[in-house]
């Protein structure tokens, strides 16, 4: 972050700095947000609780599509988050189905 710089003596400079500072504190908020959500959903999907894993995905996915939409990240990145996490989750899917043994009795 750069240093501050000495204040302004403009009102239209002193009222844009408070906006700017206002915005950066919610844009803060809301990216600490985005990123203790997808904590939780890593440490769900290393629990392998499938359908707390799935509710803790669709919250995940609703917050990072709100931050893309508010401008707040921007939209490919918000797309490289939801693909990512998506990814973890298919893969703890698959992971799960592939050691099952089957249950149906072959016939030859």
């Amino acid at each position: 972050m750069p240093a501050k710089t000495a204040p302004k003596k403009n009102l239209s400079a002193l009222k844009r700095v408070k906006q700017s500072e206002k915005k950066r504190l919610l844009k803060q908020s809301v990216k600490t947000k985005i990123k203790t959500q997808i904590a939780k959903l890593t440490s769900a999907l290393q629990s392998q609780d499938k359908d707390g894993t799935a509710a803790i995905l669709k919250e995940t996915e609703k917050i990072i599509r709100r931050a893309a939409s508010k401008k707040i990240i921007h939209k490919n990145a918000a797309s490289r988050k939801i693909s990512r996490i998506t990814n973890k989750f298919n893969a703890m899917k698959v992971k799960e189905t592939d050691f099952k043994p089957s249950t149906q009795a072959e016939v030859s």
